[in-house]
């Protein structure tokens, strides 16, 4: 599935990628309900034409064998058996209606809402939350990000305060636990990773125990052991304060709080802690110089160090290094950015702080998510507030979560459990009932990872087939799970359906209004814009509705710069998003960060007396050895070969389908196992059975396992295969950052062991 230089251009169709956070620009070309060509959209205001292998390959997602036609229902005996939809809807509506009303809306937990690209069906479901007095709930970013979130509202005063870099104009660009060239986390990645490699003025720093495919283009490359990132950075900050490469000027206008970090890194003995991290301190120095006499630097942080010891810690090391620097708020630095929504909320320290927890463990709730860790244990227990039932939607937490196993037991042990989504996942095959969603090119929607700096783009996407026979959009689901559970009425939508037809004008004042006046309409503000203003926007056009009422709290909270990107009013930015196209909604200049600052002082505070404290109290040997478990495992490598796991198909493969171990050649030698050789790895948790791949980019005593392997599809004989280890297997809920919980999926202790003869 490629381009083809035979088609005209009224051939193609704009759409977008739905593989990563970045969501490139696409157009297609479609016959009966398959895409058969791909090519980027040189039209597309952040991707530009550009697209990577994976992006072209999203018609194996839409072709999918999988897909679930009928809402299912388990028998008591574990199976399945198809329903119609009015059934379903009654049901489902009344299992959860029945656990609000003997547990509370408490014990009712909410996962998912949204994976790359799919994040409006969970804007829908908000009503649905709201209609069973759901209080808790988590995702996928509740085991990667939320520890940058706490560290962001520290610094910045809140959690939404999320730092972006302007890569395109760094002079140095530094990736952290980060490899873009597979990953990529910015637009036109490896075209930007490119330039700056090319270009003798500028450098390229990357910090990963792996040699990768950005590491291998660095000017730098600091190789770090693995675990070892706290006492690398923590070296890199000492220099920088030491030889005084810090942006006095900036830190006096701009922060406060600089002489407590000052205090705190005089303890750190460069030279010590640079061994530990398996580094020679005189590369240490000369990196930490580069990034202090740099015009402009920027940093990205990603798993590698969100999902590892020390993960908060490393967040706010990361942090000060360009905040020390004055590489915030400057073209070529880390700015703040504008969000279509706001994903990024729920406290900080200029807000209230993070003060709620889970219901049973106690846990620190971060930007209103659980830690995704914690879950099972909001569940395996007698607390009188457990969680009693589960509404999951377009994630799949049996697979992607910590410790698969204890998942299972959890979803078995809950009172009644619900799944949308396309597929039968490994979630959906726990669940008591599954309702089918259309696909992402069967409806409306769009990702709300608007990230970028100093121009954000959007991109709501045009539906390019009719839902597949049997599934329904996740608004219509919505609507009708609130209507079952009296959410609204057709006697509340009435003054709202005749609004609408007067116009936009009519329609906006009468739908404002009702807000503020009917209790019903404030409680379900997305499928009451479905309901009555979905149908005057078009033939099929009905799931965009909700994005008119995003559109103008997004114009009323950055005005200046939407207005800046052309748009005067909120429906000339929604008319616009309706060409399904993407969108520059807002443009910025570069001071625009210090307005976002949430502290009434303006200012960056630097210190967060609990991470120094941690930083004082790092062991002096380094990190601590497990001689039971010689090995560190990084369970979910982002590959050539992986994607995220909504592309079940393994077909799209075109290598490596079953998601090799790479490990170095020597540690190979000594196991006396060579390439294609199965190997037993074994974690206090479980063990599974992989292929050694040998290859020195890796560290000795460090190995790899892929992402999105493991997933049960149909095979050609009728029975599921299953390709490759799932990594989550092998990982312990235990293994958690000790204050934002992300899991350490990038440093799981493991043994490993050659499968000889009849074993093998």
């Amino acid at each position: 599935m490629g381009e083809s230089t035979s088609a005209t251009a009224m051939d193609w169709r704009p759409t977008a990628c739905i593989l990563c956070s970045i969501n490139c620009g696409l157009e297609v070309r479609t016959e009966d309900r398959s895409i058969v060509r791909v090519r980027g959209d040189k039209s597309h205001p952040g991707s530009q034409g550009y697209t990577c292998e994976k992006g072209l390959r999203v018609g194996w997602y839409q072709d999918a064998r999988d897909r679930i036609t009928s809402p299912m229902r388990r028998r008591p005996d574990g199976t399945y058996e198809e329903v119609g939809w009015d059934t379903a809807i009654a049901e489902v509506a009344d299992r959860l209606g029945a656990v609000r009303d003997e547990h509370g809306g408490a014990s009712i937990f909410y996962y998912g809402g949204g994976g790359q690209g799919n994040h409006l069906g969970g804007g829908y479901g908000r009503s649905l939350r709201t209609a069973v007095g759901n209080v808790y709930s988590s995702n996928a970013l509740a085991q990667e990000k939320t520890g940058e979130f706490w560290v962001d509202g520290q610094l910045f005063g809140a959690n939404r305060c999320h730092t972006t870099g302007d890569y395109e104009h760094a002079e140095v660009a530094v990736f952290l636990g980060k490899n873009p060239w597979q990953s990529h986390g910015f637009p036109r990645a490896r075209v930007i990773l490119k330039e700056i490699a090319k270009d003798p003025d500028r450098a390229l720093v990357v910090i990963d125990p792996r040699r990768t495919e950005t590491a291998a283009m660095a000017d730098y490359h600091l190789q770090v052991k693995p675990g070892t990132d706290a006492w690398c950075l923590g070296a890199l900050l000492k220099v920088i304060v030491e030889e005084d490469l810090v942006d006095h000027a900036f830190l006096a206008e701009h922060t406060v709080g600089f002489d407590g970090i000052a205090a705190a890194v005089a303890h750190i003995d460069v030279d010590a802690w640079s061994a530990i991290a398996g580094l020679d301190p005189e590369l240490v120095r000369t990196v930490a110089r580069r990034i202090g006499n740099a015009a402009s630097v920027s940093i990205f942080e990603d798993l590698g160090i969100q999902q590892a010891p020390h993960s908060t810690l490393n967040s706010y090391l990361e942090k000060l290094l360009f905040l020390v620097t004055g590489n915030f708020g400057v073209q070529g630095g880390m700015n703040l950015h504008t969000a279509f929504v706001a994903l990024f909320g729920g406290g900080g320290a200029a807000e209230g702080g993070n003060e709620r927890c889970s219901p049973v463990g106690g846990h620190r709730i971060i930007s209103g998510m659980i830690p995704a860790a914690a879950i099972p244990g909001e569940i395996l227990t007698d607390h009188p507030d457990r969680f009693r039932a589960m509404i999951v939607e377009s994630g799949n937490p049996v697979h992607s979560l910590p410790d698969s196993q204890r998942m299972r037991e959890a979803l078995a042990a809950l009172d009644f459990v619900v799944v949308i989504d396309v597929a039968m996942t490994e979630t959906a095959r726990c669940a008591d009932y599954v309702l089918p969603a259309a696909s992402q090119f069967e409806k409306w929607e769009c990702t709300f990872f608007t990230l970028e700096f100093p121009e954000n783009y959007f991109h709501l996407r045009r539906p390019l087939f009719e839902p597949l026979a049997g599934t329904l959009p996740e608004p219509e689901i919505h609507a009708r799970l609130v209507r079952a559970l009296d959410g609204y009425t057709d006697a509340d939508l009435a003054p709202l359906h005749a609004a609408a037809a007067e116009g936009r004008s009519a329609y906006a004042a009468a739908f404002f209004a009702a807000m503020a006046e009917n209790p019903a309409i404030g409680r379900n503000p997305g499928l009451a814009l479905y309901e009555t203003l979905g149908p005057v926007l078009g033939e099929g056009n009905q799931g965009a509705a909700a994005v008119w009422g995003l559109a103008n709290i997004c114009f009323l909270s950055y005005t200046a710069s939407v207005q800046r990107a052309g748009f005067a009013s909120p429906d000339d930015l929604f008319d616009a998003l309706l060409t399904g196209r993407g969108v520059t909604f807002t443009v910025d200049d570069y001071d625009e960060t210090w307005n976002r600052i949430a502290w009434d002082d303006g200012r960056v505070h630097l210190v967060q007396p609990d991470l120094l404290e941690e930083l004082g109290s790092l062991p002096a040997g380094g990190p601590p050895v497990d001689d039971a478990f010689p090995f560190v495992l990084s369970a979910g490598e982002r590959r050539a070969s992986t994607a995220n796991t909504i592309m079940r198909d393994p077909g799209w493969m075109k290598n490596d389908r079953a998601g090799a171990l790479r490990m170095n050649p020597a540690d190979a030698a000594r196991l006396g196992v060579g390439d294609g050789d199965p190997v037993t790895v074994e974690t206090k948790r479980a063990s599974a059975v992989a292929t050694v791949e040998t290859t020195d980019a890796m560290q000795e005593g460090h190995v790899s396992l892929p992402n999105g392997r493991g997933l049960s599809y149909p095979g050609g004989d009728g029975g599921d295969e299953v390709h490759g280890v799932a990594p989550n297997e092998l990982t312990d809920e235990a293994d958690v950052d000790w204050l934002a919980g992300t899991p350490h999926h990038k440093h799981v202790r493991a043994r490993i062991s050659a499968l000889v003869g009849a074993e093998s």
